[in-house]
C-alpha cells in the first residue's frame, strides 16, 4: 500500500527522468507510468516505474524507470496452459540498471557478485547473483521461467522491456510477502 502522494511523487519523478532523456512521449503516457510497490509499502526501495508503451495478445514493450537503489524484485514467468511462458529482452536505454539472473542465460558477459548488491536482510529473496549491468545497448534475453531480478544504478537507468504476451499478475517471486497489484490510498 502506498499514499496517493507518493505515487504522484514517483511517477513524476519517472516522467522527468524519461522526458530528459528525450525518449518521445506524450503527455498521457507520461500521465500513465504506473508506480509498483509489490504490495511491501516501500517503492523507493522495492518498487518500480513502468510505462508501457503497446501491449496485445501477443507481444508488448514496457520502458521501465529504476532510481538510484531501486529493486524491481526477484521474479520469473510461469507457464500458462500449452504456453511455456513469457519470454522477455531487456535492453539498457539509459543510465545504469543492474541485472541479476541464475547465470544461465546470460549473453553479455556477466560475472558473479558478492552479496553486497543485495538488499540487507533479504538474501534469501534474491538468490540470483549473476549480475550483468544494462548499459545503453547492452541486452538479456530471458527465457520463460528464468529467475532474475533488477536494480538501478548509482543514477539509476531505463531500460526497455520487449516480451511475449503480458500476464505480470501470473509472476512469481521469491518473497512470498510479495503483492502483484499495488494498492494506493488517498492521503
Amino acid at each position: 500500500m502506498i499514499y496517493r502522494s507518493k505515487e504522484h511523487a514517483l511517477r513524476r519523478r519517472a516522467a522527468e527522468y524519461l522526458e530528459g532523456i528525450g525518449f518521445p512521449l506524450t503527455r498521457e503516457e507520461l500521465e500513465s507510468i504506473a508506480v509498483a510497490d509489490f504490495g511491501l509499502s516501500y517503492p523507493e526501495r522495492e518498487g518500480a516505474q513502468i510505462l508501457t508503451l503497446f501491449a496485445t495478445d501477443r507481444i508488448s514493450a514496457k520502458l521501465i524507470v529504476l532510481l538510484p537503489g531501486q529493486v524491481l524484485p526477484e521474479h520469473w514467468h510461469p507457464p500458462v496452459g500449452s504456453d511455456p511462458g513469457k519470454e522477455e529482452i531487456v535492453r539498457g536505454f539509459h543510465g545504469t540498471v543492474m541485472y541479476f539472473g541464475d547465470g544461465l542465460a546470460d549473453q553479455a558477459g556477466g560475472a558473479i557478485r558478492d552479496d553486497h548488491e543485495v538488499l540487507k536482510g533479504k538474501a534469501d529473496q534474491y538468490v540470483c547473483r549473476y549480475r550483468t549491468d544494462l548499459d545503453p545497448g547492452v541486452q538479456i534475453i530471458i527465457p520463460p521461467g528464468r529467475k532474475h531480478w533488477l536494480k538501478g544504478g548509482p543514477a539509476g537507468g531505463c531500460i526497455i522491456s520487449f516480451s511475449t504476451c503480458v500476464r505480470d499478475i501470473l509472476d512469481q517471486f521469491t518473497d512470498q510477502a510479495i503483492v502483484r497489484t499495488t494498492r494506493i490510498v488517498e492521503d
